[in-house]
């Protein structure tokens, strides 16, 4: 099934409604305040584990989702930063700005997943940039 615009919407009021990405971009503010900007995603991933494990988010991460074919598993697959509360897609960057082909690969997640909501955020900046994605991609 191809997405549909209406499938998907980016959400910047964040806070309202939704306790659970909330407490994440809480997390990220706290790891992107005693960090800063400057280090590879990496370093920033390991933190934020960290940060996670401290305020009792659950989560699992280096995530492996699968695509189908007709039924099939593909042999390929992608890797998503976290997965916390057993549905939120949470993907980081750390690059100047987040562009099409960030919001494109969080899509795909959410895609692949069938999870209805995402996170992008990106510690590059003089404070944390986070985008907010909602879907309803469903299989066929």
């Amino acid at each position: 099934m191809e997405p549909q615009i209406s499938q998907i919407r980016a959400d910047y009021d964040v806070g309202k409604g939704d306790p659970q990405t909330f407490s994440i971009i809480g997390a990220a503010m706290e790891v992107h305040k005693e960090l800063g900007p400057g280090f590879l995603e990496a370093v920033y991933q390991d933190a934020l584990a960290l940060e996670f494990d401290a305020r009792g988010i659950p989560y699992r991460r280096e995530q492996a989702l699968y695509v189908r074919y007709k039924g099939e598993v593909l042999p390929s697959s992608y890797r998503v930063d976290f997965v916390c509360f057993g549905d939120v897609i949470v993907e980081l960057k750390a690059v100047r700005e987040i562009g099409p082909v960030d919001r494109a690969q969080i899509l795909n997640y959410l895609r692949v997943s069938e999870s209805s909501r995402g996170l992008l955020l990106n510690f590059a900046g003089r404070s944390l940039e986070h985008k907010r994605f909602v879907s309803n991609f469903k299989s066929a």
